[in-house]
């Protein structure tokens, strides 16, 4: 086959998503997919034979890498152009204008007037205006995919705790003048969530900060998204909650904090391979979640098994994944959305590549109210450096909304 048969696209994933018609890269998706089922049906059928094709099969990863790279491109010209219809909201708190000038101010040369003192603490910090707070967590919400699908609250508290009833009630049959004795009484158990605080600590010149022509509230929210977005991403994922979240990962059956639910575990189902998924494997832990709990289900992984999981077909030789079709589809697993997280492990030997089930029911994300920001010209002189924080927590508040797929140990 003609490597020009097929796009490739490394490269494009970082170009700006506005730049490209959304609908043309859902043409392009759907193009080379076409390509894949053909390279991989041909791959398959020389394993079958008994001969093995060096050339066919590295014509099935550069195509299976197109793939994930056209798929990533619409994910995020459909996050832009979400952010371009989204607007102001109107329920959101009132920028106070006053404010911002003298924080925008204070960014640059460190003056502080009267209306910055709203801000003010015993250690020098400043409260971000609300439009700034505002696009630091709209961008996290857009770079995190657990972020984006998880329920997130505002707290006003560092701690926050929930409580559980074990569903123990009681009942029976009586009649119509018949004794009510008493019944059992449900106990209540209380959850706490990992909470933490995730920092960055940005540095500019005084130059670059006295040029006009420098965005400085640009310039440090882009900063500040790229780390918090990072440390964010681990700890949703893994977090041990000791100053930070409890990760999700970690409330898997066989994982650090298995019991720790009052409701149990996330459920996983194990592979019989140790590097490889079958696909009754998937159907395996989509079935093992009641249908009243798969209305917002979708699959959670990697690149690396996203693509491992497009060679899959079912026992009628269709395969498993799906492009989606339009604009605001992303692609499908049997007929379930997929969301690629880099974060998640890999496919090896007892290692959990797969999450299946409805996020936003199962992990909880609390924001503590407002960033802080201390400027810091001392320091590391000729540096000015922007130390800003925000208190983040989560944890898994119902995991029986949640299924892992778990590789056989080696």
């Amino acid at each position: 086959m003609n490597k020009s048969a097929y796009p490739r696209v490394r490269g494009i994933v970082a170009a700006r998503a506005e730049t490209r018609d959304v609908n043309a890269t859902l043409a392009e998706l759907n193009r080379t997919f076409a390509a894949f089922r053909e390279q991989n049906d041909r791959r398959l059928s020389e394993l079958e034979s008994g001969r093995e094709d060096v050339v066919t099969n590295e014509h099935v990863d550069r195509i299976n890498a197109s793939l994930g790279d056209l798929t990533t491109l619409v994910n995020e010209q459909q996050q832009t152009i979400a952010a371009l219809r989204l607007g102001p909201n109107g329920n959101e708190p009132a920028s106070d204008p006053e404010y911002r000038n003298a924080f925008n101010s204070h960014f640059r040369r460190g003056d502080v007037n009267n209306a910055l003192q709203v801000g003010v603490d015993a250690e020098g910090g400043y409260l971000a205006p609300v439009e700034w707070d505002r696009t630091i967590t709209g961008a996290l919400r857009e770079i995190s995919p657990i972020r984006q699908y998880a329920q997130v609250i505002q707290t006003g508290n560092a701690g926050f705790r929930r409580l559980y009833s074990d569903r123990n009630v009681g009942s029976g049959w009586v009649g119509e003048v018949a004794a009510r004795p008493e019944t059992v009484t449900p106990g209540i158990s209380e959850l706490a969530f990992g909470h933490g605080e995730i920092y960055a600590n940005p540095a500019a010149t005084q130059q670059f900060l006295d040029d006009a022509l420098v965005n400085v509230e640009q310039w440090l929210a882009d900063e500040v998204n790229t780390e918090f977005a990072y440390q964010e991403g681990v700890a949703f994922l893994s977090g041990n909650g000791v100053n930070k979240p409890f990760g999700i990962l970690t409330y898997v059956t066989g994982a650090a904090n298995a019991a720790k639910h009052p409701f149990g575990a996330i459920k996983a189902g194990t592979t019989a391979a140790t590097a490889e998924i079958d696909p009754d494997e998937l159907v395996d832990i989509i079935y093992d979640l009641p249908s009243a709990r798969r209305a917002g289900a979708r699959f959670f992984m990697n690149n690396g098994t996203m693509a491992a999981v497009r060679k899959l077909k079912d026992g009628d030789g269709t395969y498993l994944w799906q492009p989606g079709f339009q604009d605001g589809e992303p692609g499908r697993i049997l007929g379930y959305p997929t969301t690629e997280i880099e974060g998640m492990p890999d496919v090896a030997p007892g290692a959990i590549p797969l999450l299946f089930g409805d996020m936003r029911q199962t992990y909880l994300i609390l924001d503590r109210m407002g960033i802080r920001i201390l400027r810091d010209p001392y320091t590391n002189k000729p540096f000015v450096n922007f130390y800003t924080t925000k208190r983040v927590g989560g944890g898994v508040q119902n995991p029986e909304f949640m299924r892992a797929l778990k590789m056989k140990a080696a």
